[in-house]
């Protein structure tokens, strides 16, 4: 389970947010005017990925409908517990590429923390969904990775993920930014987060002061899948960031029954510009057990890519890629 964490005794309004939680499945479906038997694959309320669903991401759902989008992506059905072949716990086979616990370095000149295991929501097609995050952040916590970050000066960017970083509070984030920063061959910070496209409150004035910070080049990578995730007030939050020199991408997954057509894909690029953020990637789905209900084909994606390529500008298509195990870099499946 990816479980909540806290620090501190106040609590800001987002943190209020992330705790006002939906996380079973009769209260969700009682809220939405939903029946279970409704859902496609049969709701499941004993998923071993329990349901976690913030009530403010609830509100962008359309209720009595079973097929909505943003509702496919964080109710659990009996599709999952579905055995199909090339599925399985750790598709991209991250385990191997683990120099020391909660760190993991793939790519050439950039290395990836898992800071935290807790998610502001848990999203069904979550790649990390099996990931043994006991073993990664037990003991001395991000020590040991810092120690090896220090004797690696070929690395020069450093990616935030999780779990998904920005359910921690900004003091806990300064803290390890400030001893990121204290190795001099770091320059790019990029942090990947789901947790403001359900939680916009957390895209706070703390969290503006640490990623403006002059000694970074900071990235944030949204994850962002259908146009309805991108509101008013998300927006709002993002304009200060973009002002104060942020560089704001989106990674989108392709996902079948959520954004596996034209209109949608073309709205989400649509409402991430007029956000002030570019679209990044559009990937095939990672082959993680559980999932295997929200796959694209191949050839339906390299249609929808084209389709998009046909519709809108060139820096509004996404490069629709996959990662690979093994691989020195990601596929890139159409640019």
């Amino acid at each position: 389970m990816i479980t909540q964490e806290a620090d501190g005794w106040q609590m800001p309004d987002w943190r209020r947010q992330q705790a006002d939680l939906v996380t079973d499945l009769d209260e969700l479906c009682a809220l939405l005017r939903l029946r279970p038997q409704d859902l496609p694959g049969g709701a499941d309320g004993a998923s071993d990925f329990p349901l976690r669903v913030p009530r403010r991401y609830l509100a962008l759902i359309e209720p009595g409908n079973p097929a909505d989008p943003l509702l496919r992506q964080v109710i659990a059905t009996g599709a999952e517990r579905q055995t199909v072949p090339g599925y399985g716990p750790d598709p991209l086979e991250e385990g191997e590429h683990t120099p020391v616990p909660g760190l993991l370095h793939k790519y050439h000149g950039r290395a990836l923390l898992v800071v935290t295991g807790a998610c502001a929501v848990h999203c069904r097609y979550c790649f990390r969904r099996h990931f043994p995050y006991q073993s990664h952040l037990s003991g001395g916590r991000w020590k040991r990775a810092l120690q090896w970050l220090a004797g690696r000066e070929d690395i020069h960017e450093v990616i935030l993920s999780g779990g998904d970083p920005l359910t921690l509070g900004n003091e806990r984030l300064a803290q390890l930014v400030d001893e990121l920063a204290a190795l001099p061959h770091l320059t790019r910070l990029r942090i990947h987060s789901r947790t403001p496209v359900v939680i916009p409150e957390r895209l706070d004035e703390g969290l503006l002061a640490l990623l403006a910070a002059p000694r970074w080049r900071t990235t944030l990578v949204l994850h962002a899948n259908h146009p309805r995730e991108i509101g008013a007030e998300l927006a709002a939050r993002l304009r200060p960031l973009r002002a104060a020199g942020v560089t704001l991408l989106n990674q989108a997954v392709l996902l079948a029954g959520v954004n596996d057509n034209e209109t949608a894909l073309a709205g989400l690029s649509d409402a991430l510009f007029d956000a002030g953020v570019l679209p990044y990637y559009l990937h095939q789905l990672d082959a993680v057990a559980g999932a295997a209900h929200f796959a694209v084909s191949d050839e339906r994606a390299l249609a929808l890519h084209a389709a998009l390529r046909a519709r809108l500008p060139g820096f509004l298509v996404p490069r629709l890629a996959r990662e690979e195990p093994g691989k020195a870099a990601k596929t890139v499946l159409a640019g």
